[in-house]
């Protein structure tokens, strides 16, 4: 089992080298971020965009152009669909986004015809170390879904499954999240936590045990679960949390990177092929790291 995101990368550097696909590539932060990956032998990338700005911005970077491969697209819609049906066609390809909109490369990844649809919606799944836990803390959903229904939850709770999964976590243990521990009619998502565990309890979610509702500190410190007298056998040690709405998922993600000193790496799930979709506020290493975490995804 992977227990820290150095580990993560190791492990990622141990595996065939996959090739990813950069939608839109012009951008120097994602180029920093894919030449890291490229010299560790994560990936072979393949650079999809306006080939003259591309090479400039490598140039200026002093990396050689000559490293990679290039689709020469200036319209960003046809680059964003160029490059999905390069990855929808080619086993061990993922595809990441450069500069452009979500929106844009989405709509070309969801196409029903050339796209990287699966039955489940997709969701966005973040990887994080925080120095003061002792292991690798899973959250979803803080960048893509903005208010999960039910059914909803249940597709992502499963598509993070798969992602712990892929980091050796054989029986995560998946925490409903909410503000209380207990249910209550008036708080959606605790009725959403004793419906989930139903699901799990008959066979619906699969592959991993879900508890709740917890609060945020009774789901990640048995201490905190025992100081409040909570019987849930996995209280405390929650491996992937679920959180009720985009805004809780956004504010935790971005509290533990900026104010806890996380290391994090984030991908879309629930497509055929990972998905690199960073924020441009986020770091050249937080990018190499989802890289890395793709590349580890794509592997299985």
């Amino acid at each position: 089992m992977i227990k820290s995101i150095d580990e993560l990368i190791l492990k990622a550097k141990e595996i065939e080298t996959k090739t990813m696909v950069v939608a839109c590539a012009a951008d120097q932060h994602v180029l920093e971020a894919v030449e890291l990956a490229r010299k560790n032998n994560i990936i072979k990338g393949i650079l999809v965009g306006d080939e003259t700005e591309i090479k400039n911005i490598l140039e200026s970077l002093d990396i050689n152009v000559d490293n990679y491969q290039y689709v020469n697209e200036i319209d960003k819609k046809e680059a964003c669909e160029k490059a999905v049906k390069l990855v929808h066609n080619e086993e061990g390809y993922f595809l990441m986004k450069g500069l452009v909109d979500t929106s844009i490369i989405l709509r070309a990844a969801l196409d029903r015809d050339f796209g990287l649809r699966t039955a489940n919606r997709i969701s966005h799944v973040s990887v994080l170390e925080v120095p003061t836990h002792n292991k690798l803390i899973f959250m979803s959903d803080g960048a893509m879904n903005i208010a999960p229904n039910l059914d909803e939850k249940r597709q992502i709770i499963e598509n993070s499954v798969l992602i712990a999964k892929s980091l050796g976590l054989e029986i995560p243990k998946v925490g409903i999240i909410g503000a209380v521990e207990k249910v209550n009619p008036q708080m959606e998502a605790t009725i959403h936590a004793q419906q989930l565990i139903e699901m799990n309890q008959d066979g619906t979610i699969k592959g991993c045990i879900v508890g709740g509702p917890f609060a945020i500190d009774n789901a990640i410190s048995k201490e905190a679960a025992i100081h409040k007298g909570i019987t849930d056998p996995i209280a405390g040690e929650i491996d992937i949390l679920i959180m009720p709405r985009i805004e809780s998922g956004n504010i935790f993600y971005k509290t533990m990177m900026f104010l806890a000193n996380a290391k994090g790496a984030s991908i879309i799930a629930g497509a055929t092929k990972p998905i690199v979709l960073t924020s441009r506020a986020d770091s050249t290493e937080s990018k190499f790291n989802s890289i890395a975490l793709a590349a580890l995804v794509a592997d299985k």
